[in-house]
């Protein structure tokens, strides 16, 4: 029985699912695809520490990789990679199904790397070639030095998803690398119709963080992470609009969907679903951990573009942030530094953690 999830699908919106382990990418993800209609799958190395971490579904081909001499931070490439491959052949026929525009399963370039351009550029194209699958997505984070990656990527003919976006401002220069790409690859000869991207808008953190700046009870807690989306949105529908993106559209290009990530609530007071329910749009994707899976089961309050409603409402929030002496600017850089500093964190303990396991399995 297909659950409500399928909505979404029909609004325009493309359900993706924010995990993956080994038991997944050997099949588990099937029940998503087919009873919720799943049409994508998003990792970050806090996903592949808690998967590897856990459990011992790993340790044997951890053993056969450090018995050829690899390292450890080698033997997380390979495992990681034999994951997305398969992750991969499993939405194969999603990707078929919608002509080579969603199916997609992302793979995120090494954190420690968020500050280095070439490195990027060199590791983006590397896990592309190795993974060798048409509906790979490389996660590129929304740095300063993440930006010009993005536009070198975007200009091989590979897919990005960019990761770790929360302003506006950021926004807009994201959508700029990705044109700015396209221009690259058609230049080159490329054909730009069988390129993708997304744009990874974080939601949850920012209410976190908000929230954290705010008074006990203060009427603007929990309101700031769906404003900040809905504005990106017409962020998005508004540039799309320009001639750039007119001239490049006529040449097949596809455009870069927001994709709201970190959409399951962190505080229980408020509604699980809160942003999956305000941030329904077309041409858009949003990323479910299992819990939103769980609450959308059989959830019936799910209406169509209701990304547009309260657009106005949403300015009049921003302003009265401001008032209230809470400084936008500063939660978004703040939440950049710390998220890279969280992924970078992550990577070291699946690291340490695969070490350990390599001891014990010696």
């Amino acid at each position: 029985m297909r659950s409500a999830i399928w909505k979404l699908l029909d609004f325009g919106q493309s359900p993706w699912y924010d995990n993956l382990t080994r038991a997944l990418a050997q099949g588990g993800l099937r029940e998503l695809l087919e009873r919720d209609g799943i049409h994508g799958v998003t990792s970050n190395p806090t996903i592949f520490e808690k998967a590897m971490g856990a459990g011992t579904d790993y340790d044997q081909q951890l053993a056969t990789l450090l018995a050829s001499s690899a390292s450890v931070e080698d033997a997380y490439w390979v495992m990681a990679i034999d994951d997305i491959r398969a992750a991969c052949d499993l939405l194969r026929a999603a990707h078929d199904a919608t002509d080579g525009h969603d199916g997609f399963v992302s793979l995120e370039v090494s954190p420690e790397l968020a500050n280095d351009t070439p490195a990027t550029i060199a590791q983006a194209k590397e896990l592309w070639g190795r993974v060798d699958r048409p509906n790979l997505m490389i996660k590129i984070p929304a740095t300063k030095a993440g930006l010009p990656a993005i536009t070198a990527t975007i200009g091989s003919g590979i897919n990005v998803n960019v990761t770790l976006i929360f302003s506006l401002e950021r926004h807009s220069e994201v959508i700029d690398a990705y044109w700015s790409g396209l221009d690259a690859l058609a230049a080159s000869g490329g054909s730009v119709d069988r390129v993708n991207s997304v744009a990874s808008f974080f939601v949850s953190r920012v209410d976190t963080e908000t929230d954290r700046r705010l008074p006990e009870g203060h009427v603007l807690r929990g309101k700031a992470a769906v404003a900040n989306a809905k504005l990106a949105y017409r962020l998005f529908e508004r540039r799309s609009q320009e001639p750039h993106w007119q001239q490049l559209a006529a040449q097949g290009a596809t455009v870069q969907r927001p994709l709201w990530a970190s959409t399951s609530t962190k505080n229980p007071a408020y509604s699980p679903t809160l942003y999956v329910d305000e941030l329904i749009g077309r041409d858009t994707v949003n990323t479910l951990a299992q819990a939103s899976v769980d609450a959308l089961q059989t959830h019936t309050d799910l209406h169509a573009d209701s990304i547009r409603a309260g657009v106005e409402d949403a300015e009049a929030t921003m302003a009265a942030l401001a008032a209230a002496g809470v400084d936008f600017d500063d939660v978004t850089a703040t939440l950049e530094r710390e998220g890279v500093a969280s992924f970078q964190q992550s990577f070291r303990d699946v690291l340490a953690t695969l070490a350990k396991k390599a001891e014990s399995l010696r």
